[in-house]
């Protein structure tokens, strides 16, 4: 009995550290060996690629340092609200 009670205080203490201690999981974006790209036009859409291998149509790649890393980064919601035009120009959708 003294045993179950032990534990079960162990694992309420160690539920406590683990909410008040700021513990959080970040999704990436892409697993590893893979790139996010964005499709063209307005609809948007993105996908991942495998590293070494450029998109297929209708994919390109984010433009140079607004790249998304993990889900709901700054570039991640920036995305959201834009996407890239046929001429490789951000637009807002």
């Amino acid at each position: 009995m003294r045993t179950r009670v032990m534990i079960v205080l162990a694992a309420v203490g160690l539920s406590g550290l683990m909410m008040t201690s700021g513990c959080s999981y970040v999704e990436d974006i892409c697993g590893d060996g893979e790139y996010p790209v964005i499709a063209v036009g307005g609809q948007g859409g993105s996908a991942c690629v495998p590293d070494g291998q450029e998109p297929t149509a209708p994919y390109v790649r984010y433009p140079q340092g607004k790249v998304p890393k993990h889900v709901d980064d700054e570039w991640d919601i920036y995305w959201r609200s834009h996407g890239i035009d046929d001429r490789g120009n951000i637009i807002e959708t």
